[in-house]
């Protein structure tokens, strides 16, 4: 159960900075970015957890505008191919910028195929609370920490690594109750990472023969 609660989360999370919602797209004009972090992740969580509960018959019919809409946001939030050197960790290192791509897209949308329909039974009747804001070492960006509170259970914390890219606010990692979206991965693809190179594990995941394993967590600790 625990488990399955994370897995959830961490879906709504990476969701949950997105600047904008899909049916606002096309009518809003473009808007200044929020002044801080901590701004970009409350304003934009209180608009993809409305959004859910405004359109979750639409997207209980309609499977494909659930597909549209969670990978459109996380596309839009995510700093993707920085994320996915870190999840590649030492076998990143002196890989092609294509390589790289190759692989954070097959990640990406592996993660959204398989968690992204769990938004659906999650409860968007959530409210978030900023917590804190603070600079992470040798200036790599800035740590938000939330929680999400809920009327029937105790809060869940959920922190945010965020960096400036191209003026802004791109989330790179999210931490849910102290599990890292980043480690999580990085534990997971590490042995099939040391017997296959980047495109053929980013073969496997398009191809379905590998699946990506948000439950899988805490290391091999756990």
């Amino acid at each position: 159960m625990k488990r399955s609660l994370l897995s959830a989360v961490l879906a709504s999370a990476l969701l949950a900075a997105a600047p904008t919602v899909v049916l606002a797209q096309a009518a809003a004009p473009a808007q200044a970015a929020p002044s801080s972090a901590s701004q970009v992740v409350l304003n934009s969580s209180t608009r993809i957890l409305t959004t859910l509960e405004k359109r979750r018959a639409e997207f209980k019919g309609n499977p494909s505008a659930l597909r549209q809409y969670v990978t459109g946001e996380f596309n839009t939030l995510f700093d993707r191919d920085y994320s996915a050197r870190l999840v590649l960790g030492l076998h990143g290192r002196g890989a092609s910028n294509a390589d790289i791509k190759l692989f954070a897209d097959a990640l990406g949308d592996n993660l959204m195929s398989r968690y992204g329909q769990s938004l659906l039974d999650f409860n968007s009747q959530l409210k978030v609370r900023v917590k804190s804001e603070s600079a992470l070492p040798g200036g790599r960006g800035v740590k938000v920490g939330t929680e999400m509170l809920r009327s029937d259970g105790d809060p869940i914390p959920v922190d945010y690594l965020l960096r400036q890219v191209g003026g802004q606010w791109k989330v790179f990692d999210v931490m849910v109750e102290g599990v890292s979206f980043v480690q999580t991965f990085r534990n997971q693809f590490d042995a099939p990472l040391r017997q296959k190179s980047i495109p053929q594990v980013a073969a496997d995941l398009r191809a379905g023969r590998m699946q990506v394993n948000g439950d899988a967590s805490r290391g091999s600790g756990n």
